[in-house]
């Protein structure tokens, strides 16, 4: 968790496709909009480091609510850079072995800030609770830990996932609380270009031949059931929602079906008629799959835990 990160490159992809990389206004400031975010902190924005220091130096210092609000996002992100890592040497091309090790490393960098800050309210690093919780203390939803399946699956969630992030992201820009507002500040700009990588693939695929065509209606179909689960709002939300320190998840959902089913149009897909799972992550209820992920991530730093990771 403590590595440092890797600078997505700006040039990882070939253009865009119109109004599917519409971003928040102003993160293209400089030319940046399509690139990692990694080194650009214009304004509020807020690097790990950063916040591990203020969190150190007691300047930054959550509410219980904004504790348990960064453990979540924290939660999703690290777990899905755990997914996407398992694509490096096995990606379809190249490229895109870079491309995916990238974006993990970006979500990684996410987990990393949301992580230090929800530490900040009893004493605990980011590592602490990437490597020393159990399975029911963790906070993901199950979007973030199901399998990988073929790239076409992987796809798909991540279509799923950026378009959602960067709208949870670009509000809490707006934030009362300074430190979330400084992390969305930074992941906002990264996530820009997720959602574009993402959505070059959709079309790729879908629009490519018929065996790629299906595969990707058959990865829409694995992956939209844990959709729903994103958008629920509860008591935790709520309250934040009134403070203004972040914002109903539900809130999010009609600019994201409006920009997602864009895409999908232009890919001549239609959004799969699924029944939703039923979720519970954000209450510490997971599938079986996250138990294994986290043997897999945290086996090393039980074995050696004086060691700095």
């Amino acid at each position: 968790m403590s590595t440092p990160e890797a600078t997505t490159e700006a040039n990882a992809h070939d253009g865009g496709h119109g109004d599917i990389s519409v971003g928040v206004a102003g993160a293209g400031a400089g030319g940046d909009g399509m690139a990692s975010a990694t080194r650009i902190t214009p304004g509020n924005a807020l690097r790990p480091e950063d916040i591990a220091l203020a969190v150190s130096r007691g300047t930054a210092k959550p509410s219980e609510d904004a504790a348990e609000f960064a453990l979540r996002l924290g939660d999703d992100a690290l777990v899905l850079a755990q997914r996407l890592g398992h694509w490096i040497s096995r990606a379809p091309e190249l490229e895109e072995d870079i491309a995916l090790g990238n974006i993990a490393l970006d979500q990684l960098g996410h987990a990393r800030s949301f992580l230090s800050y929800a530490g900040g309210l009893d004493g605990k690093s980011e590592d602490d609770l990437a490597y020393f919780r159990r399975e029911h203390e963790f906070r993901s939803v199950e979007i973030f830990e199901i399998p990988n399946g073929d790239f076409a699956v992987t796809i798909a969630r991540q279509f799923v996932v950026s378009y959602y992030q960067f709208e949870l992201y670009r509000r809490l820009v707006d934030s009362t609380d300074a430190t979330l507002a400084g992390i969305a500040a930074k992941a906002v700009k990264e996530v820009d270009y997720h959602r574009d990588h993402s959505a070059q693939w959709v079309l790729r695929l879908a629009l490519g031949t018929d065996e790629s065509r299906r595969r990707m209606i058959h990865g829409f179909k694995v992956i939209w059931p844990y959709v729903d689960e994103l958008f629920r709002d509860d008591e935790l939300t709520h309250r934040l929602s009134e403070s203004g320190a972040a914002v109903e998840p539900s809130s999010l959902r009609a600019d994201f079906d409006r920009l997602t089913g864009a895409v999908l149009a232009e890919a001549e897909l239609e959004v799969p008629q699924v029944q939703p799972a039923p979720g519970g992550g954000r209450r510490g209820l997971h599938s079986e799959h996250l138990g294994y992920l986290l043997s897999e991530m945290q086996v090393l730093a039980r074995e050696f835990p004086g060691a700095s990771w």
